[in-house]
């Protein structure tokens, strides 16, 4: 093991991580009592420009509304891009007026770690000028050609970053890739074209304490195709998935939840090597196969997952 090391930044449960429109109030109360373990308040993409002052007001007056924490919710806004003049607006309103009930907030179209600092060094400012005692960490959207090259970089920035997702659609639009489906998979590809980007997205967040969280799937009438989506990240160590329609909750969250024998092995395999350390061993063995000190490490992972979710519940 390398002398540098960097722990996990922010542990949160973000199986399921629902898309809802700012410029949607009915949609933003229907949210607060769905199954979600995250929502994001968008003020970007699904919001068009007109309508784009009114959903930031809308954002505000359903964080200072709604009781989110007790509806088990963790709670981010996805701010406008900083190309756009709608940003520095999302940021100082909703910070200023509802930004003690706000978890993160999600910088889309992330391309260098500067584009962090910049939404950084508004945020300190305000909460200093605010006073309040919670700090509202970041998120970055990997989800062009430039913040893709650019991963390593991003993940290993400073400051409050605690995850990074990878935005399938805008990332196929900055390749002029070919696909059919948002997220889905192109038939004339041997494969999973979005594997490349996932991994990288991934090691990079596992290299810096990052979370690391996997984008949207559009066709929400194939339950299938998410949930075959869903598990192609999970395989890669992606611990959550978008959801653009409240019927991708169940989904992502039951893929992205360890299975209670996973859970009773990975708690059997704590035992064993328990029981072999005070035998002197480093090893031990389980059901016919060896187990050391890198089968805790994967069985701690899957635990602190189990763990979160039963304190949600």
């Amino acid at each position: 093991m390398s002398y540098t090391l960097h722990p996990l930044k922010k542990q949160r449960l973000q199986r399921s991580e629902l898309a809802v429109p700012g410029s949607n109030p009915t949609m933003i109360e229907k949210a607060a009592d769905s199954d979600v373990d995250y929502i994001f308040f968008d003020l970007e993409d699904a919001v068009a420009p007109p309508d784009k002052i009114q959903a930031r007001a809308n954002i505000i007056q359903a964080l200072n509304d709604i009781d989110w924490k007790a509806k088990g919710k963790t709670i981010s806004i996805r701010i406008n891009g900083l190309d756009t003049h709608y940003m520095y607006r999302d940021v100082v309103e909703i910070v200023e007026q509802a930004g003690q009930h706000l978890d993160t907030i999600l910088v889309p179209k992330v391309g260098v770690p500067a584009d962090l600092y910049t939404v950084e060094t508004m945020v300190s400012q305000i909460e200093e000028a605010m006073g309040f005692t919670h700090q509202i960490g970041l998120e970055a959207l990997i989800e062009t050609a430039l913040g893709m090259a650019n991963v390593e970089a991003i993940a290993a920035a400073p400051g409050r970053l605690e995850a990074l997702h990878f935005g399938v659609a805008d990332y196929a639009a900055s390749n002029r890739a070919r696909t059919v489906v948002i997220g889905g998979l192109n038939p004339d590809y041997p494969g999973d074209q979005w594997h490349f980007a996932l991994s990288r997205m991934t090691v990079a967040c596992r290299a810096y304490g990052l979370r690391a969280i996997d984008g949207p799937f559009g066709d929400f009438s194939d339950p299938e195709g998410y949930t075959l989506s869903a598990k192609r990240a999970a395989a890669l160590g992606i611990e959550g998935k978008w959801a653009i329609h409240p019927s991708q909750i169940a989904l992502a969250n039951d893929v992205f939840s360890p299975p209670d024998a996973e859970v009773t092995r990975a708690r059997r395999i704590l035992e064993e090597l328990k029981k072999a350390a005070a035998e002197g061993k480093g090893a031990a063995s389980l059901d016919g196969k060896m187990i050391d000190a890198a089968s805790e490490r994967m069985a701690n992972n899957v635990l602190s997952v189990a763990d979160a979710i039963a304190a949600k519940g």
